[in-house]
């Protein structure tokens, strides 16, 4: 009788410590967030500072569009870094949670593998067939969870593949664009 509070103690136990892994994740990500978009405000204000004492100098009409133009592709190549960040972080913290909840669904499986053995152990006479019954259904779910878990792995891998691969060409289309609007400007340039 000792054994079944012990075991729901062991069971509360190991949700609060699965709970308080979580939390800890969880800020741990907020906290990278925050810590980015700090270091992503403090430099766009030095970079505001330094833009508008150029923007001051600035004398005529194409020195005004070629200080334009030099400013997309910086831009561009800023918002795919930051963008790259997000997702790293993001990443990061549903890779961790994916970890916790592999190791909350083995811990789950091992205890259910457990109260099964201990049922054949106790099970009456005549109840083996049974038993088998609930040994070949448990390991038939165990392995149409394992099936699960590699193709959503799988699928997460693909799906980050491509979109590094959208991310790699947006990034050259950004920077192509900027490169053909400063040679516009400085072909409206010598033309002047």
């Amino acid at each position: 009788m000792n054994a079944i509070p012990q075991q729901v103690l062991d069971r509360q136990l190991s949700a609060l410590n699965a709970f308080t892994a979580t939390q800890a994740t969880l800020f741990s990500g907020f906290e990278k967030l925050v810590d980015l978009n700090l270091k992503v405000v403090k430099a766009t204000l030095d970079e505001v500072a330094l833009t508008s004492q150029q923007a001051l100098a600035v004398k005529d009409p194409q020195e005004a569009a070629a200080f334009a133009t030099s400013l997309v592709q910086p831009g561009a190549e800023k918002a795919m870094a930051y963008g790259k960040h997000v997702y790293d972080i993001v990443a990061g913290v549903q890779g961790d949670l994916a970890k916790l909840a592999e190791a909350q669904v083995a811990q789950g499986q091992q205890q259910l593998a457990d109260a099964v053995e201990q049922l054949s152990k106790n099970a009456p006479a005549g109840s083996e067939s049974a038993v088998a019954l609930l040994k070949s259904s448990l390991a038939t779910v165990n392995g149409a969870y394992e099936s699960l878990t590699k193709a959503t792995k799988q699928a997460v891998e693909a799906a980050e593949s491509n979109m590094n691969a959208a991310a790699n060409a947006t990034f050259k289309a950004a920077t192509d664009a900027a490169e053909a609007a400063g040679k516009v400007g400085r072909t409206a340039r010598r033309a002047a």
